[in-house]
């Protein structure tokens, strides 16, 4: 989008009401990354995850133009090598029809200016190998690729094999 076809837009903490809107981002994110069969989340699910007793993640929402277009979904971690917390970064996802309007760059801002204000090292995510529009964005604010490492998961019955063979 060019500068005149950028409308205001603001960026600011996930309400209740938002649930139904980012459980639908979260679906449009997963069709983008060809996972939709994967996700299992429920706007229920959700909202105790982002507004139960004791909350363990956090959402940030971006309007364009009054509606909801596109969220970040993230967490405090801790690096005990610089002893400082930071954020883990999630989900981003911008819709595309407003894609270039700037919400993703306004959404990471956020998270950065969070991470600034309360002390935290670092902010990080990871991100799709094949991605090309999102590496070259990222690569834009300045964002460093960490190839020295390597994601690892256990889950399913991986995870469950290694919980079982709990002494």
């Amino acid at each position: 989008m060019s500068d005149e076809t950028r409308a205001p837009s603001r960026v600011r903490p996930a309400a209740r009401a938002d649930g139904p809107v980012i459980c639908r981002l979260i679906r449009e994110l997963a069709a983008y990354e060809n996972a939709l069969d994967h996700v299992e989340i429920t706007e229920a699910g959700l909202d105790a995850a982002l507004f139960g007793p004791e909350p363990a993640v956090f959402a940030h929402v971006a309007e364009y133009r009054g509606v909801v277009a596109g969220f970040a979904l993230w967490f405090v971690n801790f690096s005990t090598w610089t002893g400082r917390h930071g954020i883990h970064l999630e989900d981003l996802f911008v819709s595309p029809a407003v894609r270039g309007s700037g919400l993703g760059r306004a959404l990471l801002a956020e998270l950065a200016g969070i991470c600034v204000d309360r002390g935290y090292g670092r902010l990080e995510w990871a991100v799709l190998d094949w991605n090309a529009p999102a590496l070259g964005f990222y690569a834009a604010l300045g964002a460093q690729k960490v190839s020295e490492w390597q994601i690892n998961r256990l889950s399913g019955t991986a995870l469950s094999a290694l919980a079982a063979s709990r002494a």
